[in-house]
């Protein structure tokens, strides 16, 4: 049996607020479904689900510092100060995207992943190349407004700010309904992709501010059942075990360490 050693560290959290620090060091069998000990911040874009089926591995969790990654260590790791970031010995890769097709590429995940046929594996890059500016955007960005800026900053939503977040996140998810689904049990085909990863893990952001998104698209909540079921319900549900239960999580965070963050925060809203 052909095993690998991992040995690499992952920096991960919420854009201009903090950072987690992670370890992964353990030989492992190239690319099982596995669980990682990976913990999802609300807000967060879920990695552990993708991470955990690319890799198996132990995961070491360091504290939370806000601001961290403005300081000189994180810049020599990401030079745009931004997570997630990568290092892997003295390679050090940032953006979601490109660290997730590093890690496939490396550790050779199953063919299902990111498919060697030449259009498969576009069909996955064509999702990915759109996801980051439409779902992904639009669904974290309800995720801020119903939950974490009025909890949290103590600021009102505008109404009209709040329609027009519910709209575009509605034309993204029935564009992911109709244009990528389309009649298939996954994004590309018959078998669970990376693409399908990446989709359910932002898809299931607003359920974290308690917007149910899949109320009234059955197209959706079956191929959410059926990525459940391929992964196994265990994993799925630790994965987003952080995602829903933001709402509880807001109430054990102290607003004054996000204080220094505000403008910044308010400034991608308003």
């Amino acid at each position: 049996m052909n095993w690998t050693k991992v040995d690499f560290q992952m920096f991960v959290g919420v854009d201009g607020i903090g950072l987690f620090k992670y370890r992964c060091s353990q030989s492992v069998q190239p690319a099982p479904i596995g669980c990682t000990d990976w913990p999802i911040l609300p807000g967060l874009p879920p990695g552990s689900l993708v991470s955990s089926c690319l890799v198996s591995c132990w995961s070491a969790m360091f504290v939370w510092v806000p601001g961290e990654h403005f300081g000189d260590e994180f810049g020599k790791i990401s030079k745009i100060r931004k997570v997630p970031a990568l290092r892997d010995g003295d390679f050090c890769l940032a953006e979601s995207v490109a660290i997730m097709l590093y890690l496939a590429e490396k550790f050779q995940t199953p063919d299902r992943w990111f498919p060697a046929d030449l259009r498969l594996r576009s069909r996955v890059n064509e999702y990915l190349s759109w996801q980051h500016s439409a779902i992904r955007m639009h669904g974290s960005k309800m995720l801020w407004m119903r939950l974490m800026i009025p909890k949290i900053m103590g600021i009102d939503v505008p109404k009209e700010k709040m329609d027009g977040a519910l709209e575009d996140l509605n034309a993204s998810l029935t564009l992911i309904e109709e244009n990528f689904l389309q009649d298939r049990p996954f994004i590309v085909g018959d078998q669970m992709s990376l693409a399908d990863l990446v989709a359910i893990v932002e898809i299931m952001q607003p359920l974290g501010a308690g917007l149910d998104v899949f109320e009234g698209r059955p197209k959706l909540s079956a191929w959410r059942d059926r990525v459940q079921a391929s992964i196994g319900k265990d994993l799925f549900d630790e994965a987003h075990r952080g995602i829903l239960g933001a709402q509880d999580s807001m109430k054990q965070l102290d607003p004054s360490k996000l204080e220094l963050f505000k403008p910044k925060i308010l400034r991608l809203f308003f």
